[in-house]
């Protein structure tokens, strides 16, 4: 966390939006600065420190997606919850293919926006430790830290969004065992994600742990039923 106050940064190019969404936020409790665009949302990454980013995916110029694209690839491992239209399945798959956390349907109510963004941020804070610790588990070259959500190789430690290390830390909490697409949601806090938006996460999080992410070796998916994190050398 930035402070006391999680610092959010809201994106949308709808004036009216921004303004409500700002005004709302700031009275539960958060620190908000707003942006009209994808300009304006890099020049305050670059100026300022952000718990979480609500980003529109569709702005003119640069749009929310290509945002997330370029931050991910930039480094950038601030969660980012997605607002897509409704009706628009294609935006949320491609918004979690692209590196997003979460998102939310327009029109909603703002105190589920809230909700999420507290269900997040809760998520990608460090754990408090158990009465018994899990231990890392190893994942060929890499070693994965549940206790900190850290992936490390022999090269250092490898960069994983917030969601990703929450969904590898669910699997490795249940390591050897099968986990439906319903209790990986759930362990995610989005127990509304439908089974393709799981897929997708965990492809993405297959080509960070797998030698060859067409050939998984330690993340496997059991037809039918779920997928199972099978740690080994």
């Amino acid at each position: 966390m930035t402070g006391a106050e999680p610092h959010l940064l809201v994106v949308d190019d709808d004036a009216r939006l921004r303004n409500l969404l700002q005004r709302f936020l700031a009275e539960q409790g958060f620190r908000v600065t707003a942006a009209q665009d994808a300009v304006a949302a890099r020049q305050a990454l670059h100026s300022m420190a952000f718990d979480l980013l609500v980003l529109d995916v569709m702005m003119p110029g640069e749009s929310g997606l290509e945002l997330t694209e370029r931050l991910r690839r930039d480094g950038h491992e601030v969660p980012i919850l997605m607002l897509t239209a409704a009706g628009a399945p294609d935006d949320r798959i491609a918004g979690f293919e692209h590196g997003a956390d979460d998102y939310l349907a327009k029109p909603f109510d703002p105190r589920e926006l809230a909700l999420r963004i507290r269900t997040i941020l809760k998520r990608a804070a460090p754990a408090t430790p158990p009465s018994l610790p899990l231990a890392p588990v190893q994942l060929g070259p890499h070693w994965f830290d549940p206790e900190r959500g850290e992936l490390r190789g022999q090269d250092g430690t490898h960069r994983l969004t917030g969601g990703e290390a929450a969904l590898l830390t669910a699997l490795a909490r249940r390591a050897g065992e099968v986990l439906t697409r319903e209790e990986i949601a759930a362990a995610l806090g989005t127990p509304e994600a439908g089974e393709r938006a799981i897929d997708v996460q965990v492809t993405r999080l297959r080509r960070k742990i797998e030698p060859d992410p067409r050939e998984p070796r330690f993340l496997q998916t059991v037809r039918h039923r779920g997928y199972v994190l099978r740690p080994g050398t």
